[in-house]
């Protein structure tokens, strides 16, 4: 076989598109391609995405990069390795057939479901075992919100499958989830690497309700026949399990040891750190997730990341070419960098989609603080990027709690503006190293790939090829000022819980 002409493609099922990436043996970028879906919020704290229309986005997306740039250049593809983002829920009947959309990570309507589990004794040792925060993101508040709210659709559910597990059994015929992301459902004990029985006595279902769980280089699985044929694959292609996508960009960012962390921002966010124990936190504010057996990864994820810089941008941006929400993008940071640190004393709360880490309140509200007659459009930009950095702190300041920061990697289509990037090192005082070629999730998704096949003899030592080039060092005097704003920041967060309660209320009648 001539190795020199196979390659890997990684598959990240996003939650607004899936991307797709090939890779060398050797870890050189192909290529890439990306295809979008919505997600559906019809009614307040929903919300949902169509299975079928994310599987028939990935098929399309799938076919264009083989027709366009694998095959054409004589490429024969050895693996395919999954990532996807957490906690979705998709009740499937006995014949694996959706039964309704599947819930997403943001979907808010457990609340009630949480909040009465949360600050109990069961609470605490579901949150021991699982490593998941009792909060309405978790398959355990969501299957439990099912079972009281839409009884009859728990009924004629078989198994509650995550998205990505849905999209591979299409492709394999076979219903599997791996321990990283079987780990973000607050259904799995990350100490006995099983379903933990109080989360499901707690839920109301049994572990054979749930997929098979599997190591995340699980490579046993074969696409269908029908796949290979429409798709010009090989029956010896190996299907990888793979990873959640927070584990795996915090992989393919390199972050792997002692001072360091690594900060995503995509839609959402999180500041994530790796090590082989896990973060106890009383207050019940972190994650540990599951890469391997033998390490965790550990952090804190925000609701509110580029979601919501895109929604200002929509709102108030000025569209010079029609539909470019980025070109929009790049217009107002441009605006925003005329104006001082800490745009004069403008403080935004960026919870526009309730909060998760570090203040896990999911009927918090965003409010512009400190408005006055000399503020003018470019205060308000810069105001709102400050917000979303001032929240990802909020969250570094926790981990710094339990781990030793000293050095950043940031990843995410939103750290690749050097004004974000260069915020992000001031307001952490901490140089930030920034990786410049493919998506970490995709590069993260390879490693594990490369280890499987013996590539790399550990995932640690396919970290060692990582390299991150690109560097930002903190301005203190900016630094400072940052400072000062934060505790600003972080005592409204916590006097307006609340406030947030009652307008939530209000606003859910």
């Amino acid at each position: 076989m001539n190795r020199q002409h196979d390659c890997i493609l990684t598959i990240d099922l996003g939650t607004g598109a899936v991307r797709i990436f090939a890779f060398d043996l050797q870890g050189v970028f192909i290529g890439s391609m990306k295809g979008s879906y919505p997600t559906f919020h019809r009614e307040p704290d929903q919300s949902e995405q169509d299975p079928e229309q994310i599987f028939i986005t990935v098929l399309y997306v799938l076919k264009n990069l083989l027709n366009e740039l694998i095959q054409p250049a004589g490429y024969q593809v050895t693996a395919i390795c999954f990532s996807a983002a957490m906690h979705s829920v998709l009740p499937v009947d006995k014949k694996g057939n959706p039964i309704g959309n599947a819930i997403t990570w943001s979907d808010n309507r457990g609340k009630k479901e949480s909040n009465l589990l949360k600050n109990t004794p069961l609470g605490a040792t579901i949150y021991d075992a699982t490593g998941t925060p009792i909060h309405p993101m978790s398959p355990l508040v969501k299957i439990t919100w099912m079972k009281n709210k839409d009884k009859d659709r728990f009924d004629k559910t078989a198994r509650f499958l995550s998205i990505k597990s849905y999209i591979i059994q299409q492709l394999t015929g076979e219903s599997i989830i791996d321990y990283s992301l079987a780990s973000a459902t607050g259904l799995f004990n990350i100490h006995t690497f099983e379903w933990e029985q109080a989360a499901l006595d707690h839920a109301g279902i049994s572990a054979q309700q749930l997929p098979q769980l599997v190591p995340i280089f699980y490579s046993s699985l074969r696409l269908r026949s029908e796949f290979q044929s429409s798709l010009g694959l090989s029956d010896r292609t190996k299907i990888i399990a793979g990873a959640s996508d927070g584990c795996l960009a915090t992989l393919g960012a390199g972050v792997w040891g002692e001072g360091k962390a690594t900060i995503t921002i995509e839609q959402s966010g999180a500041v994530r750190v790796v090590g082989k124990e896990v973060l106890i936190d009383e207050k019940q504010r972190l994650f540990n997730y599951v890469l391997t057996k033998d390490y965790y990864v550990s952090g804190g994820p925000t609701n509110n990341g580029g979601v919501i810089f895109e929604w200002f941008t929509r709102e108030f941006g000025s569209f010079r070419k029609a539909f470019d929400l980025e070109d929009s993008m790049e217009g107002l940071i441009q605006e925003a960098s005329k104006i001082p640190a800490g745009s004069d004393g403008l403080i935004f709360l960026p919870y526009l989609l309730g909060e998760r880490a570090p203040i896990w309140n999911a009927n918090a509200r965003g409010c512009y603080f400190g408005l006055n007659m000399q503020h003018r459009q470019q205060h308000l930009i810069r105001a709102t990027i400050e917000g979303i950095l001032y929240e990802i702190y909020s969250i570094g300041k926790t981990l710094e709690e339990h781990r030793a920061i000293h050095t950043l990697s940031i990843n995410g289509s939103f750290t690749a503006y050097p004004f974000w990037a260069q915020l992000i090192a001031d307001i952490f005082n901490k140089p930030v190293h920034v990786k410049n070629n493919s998506d970490s999730i995709g590069l993260g998704a390879f490693l594990v790939a490369a280890t499987e096949m013996g590539i790399y003899k550990s995932l640690e030592d396919a970290t060692r090829e990582i390299d991150v080039p690109g560097m930002y060092r903190p301005d203190r005097n900016n630094h400072e000022v940052y400072m000062r704003l934060f505790k600003i920041f972080e005592r409204l967060s916590s006097k307006l819980a609340e406030d947030f309660e009652e307008i939530a209320n209000w606003q859910s009648q």
